[in-house]
């Protein structure tokens, strides 16, 4: 990376631009409606068996969501799984719990789906939408990717019925955000994999990388070749009036603005994040929640103060990698993630190898990204920052899918 700190483009106007756009805290509650999927990703983490939660057990996790919370943050429920959607009656029937409680704010509480996106209609994006559920696709990109690893039980690719499902949604909602992951074998699509979800009407895309898999050295070598051609894209988005959200980019772009992390972006497993399987079993993160992971178990629904094994997976000595503590972009780099960490090193608080190239190489490019469309569309851009030009677009993008279902 080069020798610029991060805070380098944040002049006035951006700042002033960007700071209208406030961070919410938040306490998140994720329920895993069920362990049962449709299909069978060569990478998920979940434990697969047949388990439902039971409605008793949904709504004591509702009430202790309540009743946990503090006054000065929302409650954030999602649903989870598994494939959530198996379980679509069980996931109306605590939406509709969640909304008769007796401390129900609709300002206040925030309700969300990730789906895999096969079984979506328009009914039950219809029933999303009357009920203020969010929602986001996993899709992987176009069916050459996307089937590589995201396939039926039978081992033939689901990006059909993806496809189907996004196109559904969007024609019932205003925006359908859509995650992707990527792993070795599938990096170098990167670009073709943003093409693809723009041409599905796709406006706000999130880029995850699979940090369990095994990156070499190599593979960190063609990183910058490809995020490069990914700010590529984005910045064509906006030159041609359509921009889209891309989360390497623009989430670099947010934190260089605000200076690096605030607390409440930072991970809070364990204190304000809780994951609950369907017996009720807490976990400091829904992506800790998994047959092989069982012993990040933290309690059983109630019991939130059950903290030992997250201590059990720290790593002794600093509470980061020497080098970490040493770097001029800790603050903007996403080295407190206790589970991506966990992934790559076996330790909470310990940053492997490809997050610090990828973080650093993102850094570089986003500041790189500022420069260029500041300089070439002024207000236009900065509007951007203050979050009216992503807004726009994704709208647009809802409407002109839904003319095509």
């Amino acid at each position: 990376m080069n020798s610029r700190s991060p805070g380098h483009i944040t002049n006035r106007a951006l700042y002033s631009a960007f700071s209208t756009s406030l961070l919410e805290a938040a306490t998140k509650y994720t329920l895993f409606v069920t362990r049962r999927c449709n299909l069978a990703c060569e990478y998920c983490y979940v434990g697969k068996t047949d388990e439902a939660m039971p409605f008793d057990v949904a709504t004591r996790i509702v009430d202790l969501a309540f009743r946990n919370t503090p006054g000065s943050e929302d409650i954030d429920i999602g649903f989870f799984g598994g494939e959530p959607l198996l379980e679509f009656r069980s996931l109306e029937a605590i939406t509709r719990y969640v909304e008769s409680h007796p401390s129900y704010d609709a300002r206040r509480v925030k309700l969300s789906v990730v789906t895999n996106g096969t079984l979506l209609t328009r009914a039950v994006a219809r029933f999303l939408r009357e009920h203020h559920v969010g929602i986001t696709v996993s899709c992987d990109g176009p069916p050459a990717v996307h089937d590589l690893f995201r396939r039926f039980p039978d081992g033939h690719g689901s990006s059909a019925a993806v496809e189907r499902g996004i196109r559904a949604a969007l024609a019932e909602l205003e925006r359908v955000p859509v995650n992707a992951v990527y792993g070795p074998a599938t990096l170098a699509s990167l670009p073709e994999v943003v093409d693809h979800l723009s041409s599905l009407g796709v406006r706000q895309m999130y880029l995850n990388p699979d940090f369990s898999a095994r990156w070499t050295e190599r593979d960190v070598e063609r990183v910058p070749a490809v995020y490069r051609a990914l700010a590529d894209r984005y910045m064509r988005f906006y030159r041609e009036g359509r921009p889209h959200f891309i989360s390497l980019i623009d989430g670099k772009i947010t934190v260089m603005l605000r200076g690096g992390y605030q607390p409440l972006e930072r991970c809070r497993m364990g204190t304000g994040e809780f994951a609950f399987d369907p017996s009720g079993r807490v976990f400091p993160c829904e992506r800790l929640v998994s047959g092989r992971h069982e012993e990040h178990a933290i309690g059983v629904m109630g019991e939130l103060v059950q903290l030992g094994p997250l201590r059990n997976h720290h790593a002794p000595g600093p509470s980061l990698n020497a080098e970490c503590e040493a770097c001029g972009v800790r603050a903007y780099c996403v080295n407190w993630c206790g589970c991506s960490n966990y992934f790559m090193t076996g330790h909470y608080n310990r940053v492997g190898p490809f997050l610090c190239a990828s973080e650093r190489t993102l850094l570089a490019i986003a500041a790189d990204v500022v420069e260029k469309l500041e300089s070439e569309l002024g207000p236009t851009f900065t509007e951007h920052l203050g979050g009216k030009g992503v807004a726009r677009s994704v709208q647009e993008g809802g409407r002109s899918c839904s003319h095509r279902s």
